[in-house]
């Protein structure tokens, strides 16, 4: 467990600029907020991988209430998907942290990165050719939200590109998709952070933990904002670039320590 009297503005001042950035694309396109916190606590703090992913649950309690409330405020939630997908992806989320505190689930991750890439180039090709806007209710949501939920504790972020993507694969309403998944993240990061204090205790969350916290609480509302103004054909568009963007940096990292 870090020591709080030993914070310094210096100490935490590049992870509160890491965590806002994080956290207004998180909450405008729905992911990318475990994939950069994680990278950074992974490749320049050395923190082990369970750990960080510990680290960036526990942020995530804050930084997914804040935008949860954002998103509701706003106006972009759909109720009925939420009560889908928020149950199962806790169950997932809570057989993810157990697999992590046992397991070594990394050897997984490229290949579901490479999948969530193919994902990204199919939504970027429907962004491209999408003339009309026309939504469709998701019909596989349950399934969706457990893997989700596992992916997301067991590789240390998840949820947001296997839900986001795959729902808006199936036809759903990007700004209500967006929305939706941000606020059910809020339930799924307090299950895995209690599963991980209960396998490793406070001494998981490192003093990284306090600078991703002040930062992404301040951008949660920005993203709220964006995903509402932002035309569906751009928000598609969007999400399809940094799905993209994130999955193959993934690959490369994995591979590369591989």
């Amino acid at each position: 467990m870090f020591d709080f009297t030993a914070l310094t503005l210096h100490d935490i001042a590049p992870f509160i600029a890491v965590g806002f950035a994080a956290q207004v694309i998180d909450g405008a396109l729905g992911m990318a907020f475990g994939v950069i916190s994680q990278t950074l606590l992974v490749s320049v703090l050395g923190v082990p991988p369970a750990a960080a992913s510990a680290s960036v649950h526990m942020v995530e309690i804050f930084t997914t209430g804040a935008s949860g409330a954002s998103h509701i405020w706003h106006r972009n939630i759909d109720w009925g998907l939420f009560r889908r997908l928020a149950p199962f992806g806790i169950i997932g989320g809570v057989l993810g942290a157990y697999l992590l505190s046992n397991v070594d689930a990394s050897v997984a991750r490229p290949f579901v990165m490479l999948y969530l890439a193919g994902i990204g180039f199919y939504l970027l090709f429907r962004a491209i050719r999408m003339a009309k806007p026309h939504f469709e209710d998701p019909k596989m949501t349950r399934p969706l939200a457990l893997a989700g939920g596992f992916l997301d504790a067991a590789g240390g972020g998840g949820w947001g590109p296997v839900v986001t993507s795959n729902l808006l694969v199936q036809g759903s309403d990007p700004r209500k998709t967006i929305g939706t998944v941000n606020a059910a993240e809020f339930l799924l990061t307090i299950s895995i952070s209690i599963a991980f204090i209960v396998s490793f205790g406070l001494a998981a969350f490192s003093i990284a933990t306090v600078g991703l916290i002040i930062g992404g609480v301040a951008a949660a509302p920005f993203g709220a904002i964006v995903a509402k103004r932002l035309r569906p054909r751009l928000l598609l568009f969007s999400v399809a670039l940094v799905l993209i963007a994130t999955s193959l940096f993934s690959v490369l990292r994995a591979w590369a320590v591989i």
